[in-house]
């Protein structure tokens, strides 16, 4: 006998009941739903059209909004504008000026919070991005180095021509936010040097601190070299850049040295030049002086300066 509270299950529903029951069975390959699917445009920050739109992108349904912007506000500059190239709704996301701003004030920090705003209003309308690509800057995210090389005659026993010799030697200058700037000069390629470029190096290794001081696209750097006789390291530089916000070059204007009357050590976060006092007059360098190539750290085992003398005869920086 057929009791009356018997479940009756109609055969589509059986059906879906059973198919439910076999995707357990079944390895999951959610990438698939990103196949064939059109993502519509995502309304960029300060639209006027506020409409809320579905992403139907996995990833996008997947990490919330509050995430993706901690993630971004966490990425050097750089990183972002390769995260802008990702899909429309990050380039979007990326255009919010909190992201640019934070990057802007920390990168030209020794101008003051006051100054960066009154530049902001009355030279890139108000926009933190603009002011990024268009204002001149010194970049941290790596080291500038300068190519230099001299012809050298050497000699050789019972012949009658001499040889020559080419010699090619390095400047490095690290530069940190806070306007000091560490300087080497080595004939050691750039993925050798790196590794010392930091504030706990000795000076055994030749690493020197200084100050640099960046107005406009004009860059002063000053440090002094220890010694009985101490020596003050002048360079002018100009900053530039070879596409729009790359800042990835230094022209060498002028290098001079000299020495000076020092009562002991000179402190680091003291106006260099006002505490010393010239004992010579100045000399002027001719010499040494090709403009730096930036290098970003993530380049340097595998970056061009690291080739050797025979290979880099016609290396021009651009």
């Amino acid at each position: 006998m057929t009791s009356d509270f018997a479940l009756q299950v109609p055969a589509e529903l059986e059906t879906a009941l059973q198919l439910k029951t076999v995707q357990y069975l079944v390895t999951k390959r959610p990438w698939l739903d990103l196949y064939g699917v059109n993502v519509r445009p995502v309304a960029p920050y300060g639209s006027a059209s506020r409409r809320v739109n579905v992403d139907p992108a996995l990833i996008h349904r997947c990490l919330p909004d509050e995430l993706l912007f901690e993630v971004f506000s966490r990425m050097a500059p750089y990183d972002m504008g390769r995260a802008a190239c990702v899909c429309r709704k990050w380039r979007y996301t990326l255009r919010n000026p909190i992201f640019w701003r934070n990057a802007c004030l920390k990168a030209w920090q020794l101008s003051g919070m006051v100054e960066n705003y009154k530049i902001l209003q009355s030279k890139y309308e108000s926009s933190w991005r603009k002011m990024w690509l268009l204002r001149s800057r010194i970049r941290i995210d790596g080291i500038y180095v300068s190519r230099n090389t001299y012809i050298r005659a050497g000699v050789r026993e019972w012949k009658v021509t001499n040889p020559v010799h080419l010699v090619c030697y390095y400047r490095y200058m690290r530069f940190f936010p806070s306007g000091r700037f560490l300087y080497k000069t080595s004939g050691q390629t750039v993925k050798e040097v790196v590794k010392c470029m930091n504030f706990r190096a000795s000076k055994t290794e030749g690493v020197f601190s200084g100050r640099y001081t960046l107005t406009d696209d004009k860059v002063e750097a000053t440090f002094v070299y220890p010694g009985l006789r101490p020596t003050m390291w002048r360079a002018f530089l100009r900053l530039r850049g070879t596409t729009l916000g790359a800042n990835n070059r230094l022209d060498l204007l002028s290098l001079s040295t000299s020495k000076v009357n020092s009562d002991g050590i000179i402190e680091l976060e003291e106006d260099i030049l006002g505490s010393v006092e010239l004992q010579e007059d100045v000399i002027s360098h001719q010499r040494g002086l090709a403009p730096f190539a930036f290098v970003p750290f993530e380049e340097v085992e595998t970056s061009v300066l690291n080739l050797p003398v025979e290979k880099m005869d016609y290396y021009v920086p651009g």
